[in-house]
């Protein structure tokens, strides 16, 4: 009992012991600042704020965006299903260092797979620009409206910018697209006429033997807009070959856009019978309306064994006439372009001579010989204005 006591006793002496130590060694003097710790070590003390990573090199990146093309070009913003349009961004960095920027875009209400690319990476050196292509390319399928998208610059130690952008897509009035592949015998006959844009085509194509691809495409847009074409035309033959004695591939196509209907007065013939055919790549292509207005466009690429015939036209009443004819016989590979234009304005043919006004008599040009007017109507006059031109 008695060395029970004395163990508890000890144990007490010792506990008391150990907290006057510990209370003596809190390293505080009386003005209660921190003398030290008992390992010799001061406690570390924070500044007043955190330097800034960018050491006092801030700016802002700048984002624009433009369509490719003339500055004049109107309604550039147009497009069709499956027909793209080309982006320039361009993206400037006032700051007074290089940055690595990220450049991303936001699809908004267009679907991501129209987009070329959707981010990149770009360094641009302080106070430069740095441009990147972006082509937009809506699908096949894609609906008629106004679509938008935006693209985002972003750096460190820089402000972000922003541009948003918007484009509108047309809807055709009339496509067709057919592919044949296969050996045997194929006819396919097509008329279209277009009163509103004084159009008319046709095709009749048939063969017999072997062809790997024979694509035709059309495409009709009423009142086009931009580079859209009011009528496109492909056609395109890939490795037809005769299999038999008798085998041909056999057609005729024809386009015209007439004058009188607001068109260029252009024709355009093409025959063709073979009994090889390696390729042909051709389009028929009219703008009536938007940025090319006033175009015919006739191309083709082919390489044959047989016969082959394009006979070429353009007639606008009182300003020009021409005329293109070529004929092939044998093997050939050829590859030809015709273009028409009219520049001049549109007017409405007189009917039944509703076009006669007030007497207007054109006076006599002093530079240049010219002719007297002896008209009464503003048709004749006009003829004989252009006609006194055309001498100068």
């Amino acid at each position: 009992m008695k060395r029970q006591m004395i163990r508890i006793m000890i144990v007490f002496i010792l506990t008391a012991a150990l907290a006057q130590a510990t209370v003596e060694d809190t390293g505080m003097v009386s003005g209660g600042a921190t003398t030290g710790l008992g390992t010799g070590f001061s406690s570390p003390s924070l500044p007043a704020f955190l330097p800034s990573p960018c050491s006092g090199d801030y700016g802002a990146l700048a984002v624009k965006i433009a369509l490719t093309g003339p500055l004049s070009e109107p309604d550039k913003s147009y497009t069709t299903p499956g027909k793209a349009l080309e982006y320039m961004v361009t993206i400037s960095n006032d700051g007074k260092t290089e940055v690595e920027a990220q450049v991303s875009l936001n699809p908004e209400v267009c679907p991501f797979e129209w987009f070329s690319w959707t981010s990149a990476p770009v360094t641009i050196p302080a106070g430069v620009s740095r441009s990147m292509a972006l082509e937009v390319l809506p699908d096949i399928n894609a609906v008629a409206g106004e679509y938008r998208f935006a693209v985002q610059a972003s750096a460190k130690c820089r402000s972000s910018g922003q541009r948003e952008a918007k484009f509108r897509i047309q809807s055709f009035d009339y496509a067709s697209e057919t592919s044949v592949s296969g050996s045997g015998q194929f006819q396919i006959d097509k008329d279209l006429r277009s009163m509103n844009s004084g159009i008319k085509s046709s095709k009749s194509v048939v063969f017999s033997g072997s062809v790997d691809a024979l694509v035709k495409n059309e495409y009709l847009v009423d009142r086009a807009l931009g580079k859209n074409a009011n009528f496109q035309e492909q056609d395109a033959v890939d490795n037809y070959n005769a299999v038999s004695v008798g085998d041909s591939l056999v057609g005729t196509e024809s386009f015209k856009s007439s004058a009188i209907f607001g068109g260029v007065g252009a024709k355009v013939k093409e025959s063709y019978d073979v009994s090889q055919m390696e390729f042909k790549n051709q389009d028929f292509t009219l703008h009536q309306t938007g940025s090319l207005k006033k175009t015919a466009e006739f191309k083709t690429a082919d390489n044959f064994t047989g016969y082959y015939l394009i006979d070429a036209k353009q007639v606008v009443p009182g300003q020009k006439n021409l005329k293109e004819f070529e004929e092939y016989f044998g093997s050939f590979e050829i590859n030809r372009r015709i273009l028409f234009r009219d520049a001049t304005k549109t007017k409405t043919p007189c009917q039944d001579g509703d076009c006669i006004s007030s007497p207007s008599i054109s006076m006599p040009l002093t530079s240049s010989p010219s002719f007297a007017s002896p008209c009464i109507s503003a048709t004749c006059n006009d003829f004989l204005n252009r006609l006194n031109s055309f001498g100068k």
